[in-house]
């Protein structure tokens, strides 16, 4: 909770005129900026999301088992690196344009040329086509588990196939979507790379400009609570959202939902409707950087840097990974070992940061680091005339403890998801034989739950390579890391040099997909056991 009590503390004690200068000037922009890029980005993941996990749960069709897993694809690609590989596919003097104007026997970008990317438009389009796993996820598993008595009952009043969705099972999925929208959303507020890249000027952008550009430190607290201010509003329409229909769930004890066999032609058609986003969010970007990474080898070699880079990001994710997962471990732990409001209270105030923008962690742990290494210095010039300078925000410490502070909800709600399988019994039966707390936790507890905490390291190894906020702003100075190096570049135009970064982070990315498509699976058979 420390850096955003110390966000809070620095915002109140701004310069003088500082906030109202702010909101006549920056926030009214920057505020209905972001405005309009969560409702278009809101709106966009839920049309794909929950369309593409209807089409896959509720028909059986050539290609539906390639579908099912492929459309979590876009899960392991940035939303930056989306931006980036764009600009430069739909330049106009890039491949797609040229091929528009050849087709239509115009020679120049003079006489013909399609819509400008750098635009709202463009980056609503880009973000949703990116971010819609995150509502296809529980929106699909929503599905699966509704019940088909209820279906069934539909169809006898005389209810169409597509008036089931609208009226069934759309409604009882409608709190999966709020979920899956919420973290869209969020992911939407982290984003720096590519809404700066589109020209789209953010609250998160303005942060990091007046931060970096205008050194205006308050200035940047201040629009960083304005930024929490919606995080906040966002969980809790979220809460409210899921909060309503709770008799959703009474379904999942009934007959599985089984989804109905459809004629060739209309199976092509629902294969290449839900291939569309796949291609969009995945398959061009991907196909874009491996193309121009192998370019930038064929002409020039691998760079010198990237072996530093692939050190320095590894070397960080790893060292931030096992920090969260040991923190995340303590935090799940201590909610076993003592059940109650006060547990689940400081479990919630833990994993506060993962709502955060890496913008607003990454200024509420400078103010912390910052103040404390001020203090340490003070008090050794005090003692033995020694300036100790900065000697934990000039190391890498304040980036490792912002990943930390970022996803630790990952971590302790991954760990937390696997002990809550582990029945209290055993506990009781450790006891009884004689076993401490300690005990119990390292011989029945850590192996019972290590695929649980490998699950939870692993996505948080994986978001620590991607995040860019955090990164960009409390890196020590000259160290790169892939998703710095792909910032720099691409914000000086030279593509190519970033291409092999991009590839780096999107090849480490898939993980987690292989990670959820096999729980898909596996979760899919135990549905489909239960049901026979």
């Amino acid at each position: 909770m420390l850096p955003f009590v110390a966000l809070l503390l620095q915002a109140v004690q701004g310069s003088a005129g500082l906030w109202s200068h702010l909101i006549s000037t920056v926030l009214p922009v920057a505020l209905m900026d972001t405005i309009i890029l969560l409702l278009g980005v809101g709106l966009i993941t839920a049309i794909i999301g929950t369309t593409t996990a209807w089409l896959v749960t509720a028909y059986t069709f050539p290609g539906r088992r390639l579908l099912e897993w492929a459309l979590l694809l876009p899960l392991a690609v940035p939303t930056y690196i989306i931006a980036y590989a764009y600009l430069d596919i739909l330049h106009p003097i890039g491949p797609v344009q040229g091929a528009v104007r050849w087709l239509l026997g115009y020679s120049s970008p003079r006489e013909f040329r399609l819509p400008d990317l750098r635009s709202m438009t463009g980056a609503i389009l880009l973000l949703g086509f990116v971010l819609y796993p995150y509502v296809y996820i529980p929106v699909r598993a929503m599905f699966l588990t509704q019940s088909a008595n209820l279906i069934e009952a539909a169809r006898t009043l005389g209810i169409s196939r597509r008036a089931i969705f609208w009226h069934v099972a759309l409604p009882l999925a409608r709190p999966a979507v709020a979920v899956g929208v919420s973290l869209a959303l969020m992911e939407t507020l982290n984003d720096i790379g590519a809404s700066e890249f589109l020209g789209v000027r953010t609250l998160t952008v303005s942060i990091y400009t007046t931060w970096v550009t205008r050194s205006d430190l308050p200035g940047a607290a201040q629009i960083a609570l304005a930024l929490l201010a919606i995080v906040v509003a966002l969980v809790a329409w979220e809460r409210w959202a899921r909060g309503k229909q709770r008799y959703s769930s009474s379904a999942q004890r009934n007959r599985a939902f089984e989804p109905r066999r459809v004629s060739l032609a209309k199976g092509l058609f629902l294969f290449f409707t839900g291939l569309l986003p796949i291609l969009v969010g995945f398959a061009a970007p991907a196909a874009y950087l491996v193309v121009e990474a192998l370019k930038r080898v064929e002409f020039a070699g691998l760079s010198p840097r990237f072996l530093t880079e692939a050190v320095n990001t590894i070397g960080l994710a790893a060292f931030a990974t096992v920090m969260t997962v040991v923190c995340g471990l303590l935090v799940a732990y201590a909610s076993r070992l003592r059940p109650g409001a006060a547990s689940s209270w400081f479990h919630r105030l833990s994993t506060l940061g993962y709502a955060a923008p890496g913008t607003v962690v990454a200024i509420g742990t400078l103010i912390v680091l910052g103040t404390f290494d001020r203090f340490v210095d003070r008090t050794a010039i005090a003692w033995f005339g020694i300036s100790t300078g900065l000697l934990v925000m000039g190391s890498s410490a304040a980036l490792l403890y912002a990943y930390t502070v970022r996803f630790l909800a990952i971590s302790a709600g991954g760990i937390e998801a696997g002990l809550t399988r582990i029945p209290i019994s055993f506990d009781h039966a450790a006891r009884t034989l004689g076993q401490s707390k300690a005990g119990t936790f390292r011989y029945v507890h850590l192996p019972l739950s290590k695929a649980a905490i490998t699950a939870a390291g692993l996505l948080v190894f994986v978001d620590c390579v991607k995040e860019l906020p955090a990164t960009l702003l409390l890196r020590p100075l000259n160290v790169e890391t892939f998703a710095t190096h792909l910032y720099g570049e691409a914000a000086r135009g030279t593509y190519e040099e970033a291409s092999i970064a991009a590839l780096a982070i999107v090849a480490i990315g898939i993980l987690p997909v292989i990670l959820l498509s096999r729980m898909g699976r596996v979760s899919t058979r135990h549905h489909g056991g239960a049901h026979q």
